[in-house]
């Protein structure tokens, strides 16, 4: 089954939490905090397999999630940091951050792409020793991992697209130039997958050709398979307009070369100014006066006219040399760059790290913050310095703030995720 497009959530690992730790060795007074750092989380790292050529992989896997890193310990160790997690795509998968659109990664090149930053580790109780404050019971907690959902969408990296109505001879005419080996039947969508062949002149010229699923009017509003394929023309430098110019089916060559450049321009602009060389298939079928017409028609368009028979390849190697020669004048095959995140976006995601919620039911004031949690498993309620710690970042995070705007009042009850205790100023 060929799959071209998926939706999937990657999350990076959350870094390890820092350890609060005291040196006791025989002989060594006041040996004092030693609590080690926590370990990275593992990213999630996008590389290309070109052993894969659809997204089946991930039809039925949607959540992609590192390893957290490892909590520090005693002795000033630092946790183990985690290892990243590897996920493979075909070559050409364009992804994106599903909720704006933006681009995070074209997927044409060797380089690994990190797509989920992992989370630092938290710092140990070593780290917060001072003059004044010199046995700390508290530590850092790690920081969360990015977090995405995105959607892969693969776009065929070819140098060629041909193009045309269903059962005009592209696959036959890819299978004749190329060592693909296509399905090849007298009806209609035999291709259902897009076909990839390495054309090969001689030692030094050589292009990639797609043979794509044949397209029918109304293709870029979702009609018949076009939609779903046309994004696989979009990476082409070069269109090859494959027509019938037997009309075998009843068909009209010209009509259907119109059709088919505005259902082009329909699915995008820059596809309606792409380059364009039409081959007239079936010439051997074909009356004089029909082969006549379609070249007046092109000619008087400018478009680069070849009359071939794929079927007993007559005028395919010339059209192959044509081709050869046009690529060798056009830009390199278009890659996308990556978008960096907006600011809006940016302000956003910062905002909602400090994000709280706070509700009264009967005289308890519940908070609701969830990246206050993590800060919890580190403090110590029976020690004062971990207590003023504590207290300093609910000030600062602005939950005192919203607490004493809301009325509350010395001695009321406060519960965070289960811990009660009573408000003093």
């Amino acid at each position: 089954m060929f799959v071209d497009k998926a939706k999937i959530r990657i999350k990076a690992g959350n870094g390890g939490d820092g350890a609060v730790s005291f040196h006791r060795e025989k002989y060594v007074a006041a040996g004092g905090p030693d609590g080690g750092d926590g370990g990275r989380g593992g990213n999630v790292v996008f590389v290309v397999d070109d052993g894969l050529s659809s997204l089946i992989d991930f039809r039925f896997k949607h959540k992609f999630i590192a390893e957290n890193g490892e909590n520090g310990s005693g002795n000033r160790c630092t946790g183990k940091s985690a290892d990243d997690l590897i996920v493979k795509v075909p070559r050409g998968t364009l992804i994106r951050e599903t909720e704006s659109g933006r681009i995070m990664a074209d997927m044409s090149d060797d380089e690994p792409h990190i797509l989920a930053a992992g989370g630092r580790g938290g710092k140990g109780n070593q780290h917060f020793a001072t003059s004044t404050r010199q046995i700390p019971r508290f530590a850092k907690p790690g920081f969360p991992g990015e977090e995405f959902e995105v959607t892969l969408e693969l776009k065929l990296l070819a140098d060629v697209g041909l193009v045309g109505f269903p059962n005009v001879g592209k696959s036959t005419l890819i299978s004749v130039v190329s060592a693909a080996k296509p399905k090849i039947a007298n009806y209609h969508f035999t291709t259902l997958t897009p076909v990839l062949g390495v054309v090969r002149l001689d030692d030094e010229r050589s292009f990639v050709m797609a043979d794509i699923p044949g397209l029918i009017e109304g293709a870029s509003e979702g009609v018949g398979l076009g939609h779903e394929f046309l994004r696989h023309v979009e990476r082409c430098r070069l269109i090859v307009h494959v027509l019938d110019a037997a009309g075998s089916e009843g068909r009209d060559p010209i009509g259907d070369f119109e059709k088919i450049n505005q259902e082009l321009a329909n699915f995008s602009e820059q596809l309606a100014e792409c380059p364009q060389i039409v081959a007239a298939n079936k010439s051997d079928l074909a009356t004089e006066e029909q082969l006549a017409a379609l070249r007046s028609y092109m000619e008087e368009r400018g478009l680069p006219f070849f009359v071939i028979s794929a079927a007993t390849t007559e005028g395919t190697k010339p059209l192959m040399n044509a081709i050869a020669e046009t690529l060798a004048g056009l830009p390199p095959v278009k890659v996308y760059e990556a978008q960096p995140i907006s600011q809006e976006e940016f302000l956003r995601k910062v905002t909602n790290r400090k994000d709280f919620r706070i509700e009264v039911e009967d005289g308890v004031y519940y908070v609701d913050a969830v990246w206050l949690e993590p800060i919890l498993r580190t403090v110590n309620m029976e020690d004062y310095s971990s207590l003023q710690y504590f207290q300093r970042v609910l000030r600062s995070s602005g939950i005192i703030g919203k607490l004493e705007e809301m009325g509350i009042e010395e001695g009321d009850t406060v519960n965070l995720y289960g811990l009660e205790f009573d408000f003093v100023r």
